[in-house]
């Protein structure tokens, strides 16, 4: 399936400390995107957003497809320059979807991989989060598990926990709580992280919602294993496999039929991404 993340890392040497560490530790964090004003800008386009919906945008999926800012942030150059040293020149944007903890909410993510039940036939995918809000010990930050990429696919438990944001509340149980770092993140930071890397969050304790926005990246040589009518969008490259159908991005502030489009949308990937791979 070509070269690998590690091969593609370690043969560029103006990398090498950035490899080191992401492929040391299976993530790396605290990586500068945004200042202060830019981040109350594309925070108040959500929050904007989500009183023209009148709903949270809380895990609907595919949200770069109907709001600008969504799409800007996930395309940002800087942010996909750090992407590029891991997945190489050709980078497919496959999903983005905020991740919002409201100020007291018992809400929480099970220690998890990102790849387990998404059905591509390889692991050539990287995970960004991008934090709008404080991300802290007392906000439900990321907690990582270091080195855990190495593992592979751990055994997983699917459950029922409505307070469990994961759609199958699925849990790798046999983590060590000895091995946890937290990956706190200011406002305007982004970290990156492997799909094998285990990782959680917990609920938020703080007095400010806690925003995270959640981009996935590919690499046009992935294959879909569960649907044929699974989609992408090329932001840097080329794609000469065409394994999916293309995702359109967002032209304006809000589509004007933005809700109808991000429910059937999250209803499609979910289809996909809700069902453990058989």
């Amino acid at each position: 399936m070509g070269l690998s993340y590690k091969t593609i890392f370690l043969n560029t040497e103006r990398t090498k400390s950035f490899a080191v560490k992401y492929w040391a530790n299976g993530f790396i964090d605290g990586i500068s995107l945004l200042n202060a004003d830019e981040v109350a800008q594309h925070r108040g386009h959500l929050e904007k957003a989500e009183h023209v919906l009148g709903h949270s945008l809380h895990y609907v999926n595919k949200v770069h497809t109907v709001l600008r800012s969504a799409y800007e942030l996930a395309t940002s150059p800087a942010l996909v320059d750090q992407v590029e040293e891991i997945l190489g020149n050709d980078i497919l944007l496959y999903n983005v979807t905020y991740i919002i903890k409201e100020p007291g909410s018992p809400k929480f993510v099970s220690f998890h991989q990102d790849l387990t039940y998404w059905g591509f036939d390889g692991t050539e995918q990287v995970s960004a989060w991008l934090a709008l809000s404080p991300a802290t010990p007392e906000s439900g930050c990321m907690r990582m598990i270091p080195g855990s990429h190495q593992q592979g696919l751990k055994e997983q438990v699917i459950g029922e926990d409505k307070d469990n944001v994961l759609n199958l509340s699925q849990t790798i149980e046999d983590v060590n709580d000895d091995d946890i770092v937290f990956s706190t993140l200011r406002p305007g930071e982004f970290s990156l992280h492997h799909g094998w890397t285990i990782h959680s969050s917990g609920p938020n304790r703080s007095t400010d919602r806690r925003i995270g926005l959640n981009i996935q990246y590919i690499s046009p040589q992935l294959k879909q294993t569960k649907s044929d009518s699974d989609s992408a969008m090329l932001i840097r490259g080329n794609d000469p496999f065409g394994h999916f159908i293309d995702d359109v991005p967002a032209t304006e502030w809000l589509l004007e039929d933005a809700e109808a489009l991000l429910k059937e949308r999250t209803k499609a990937y979910k289809a996909i991404s809700g069902t453990p791979n058989s």
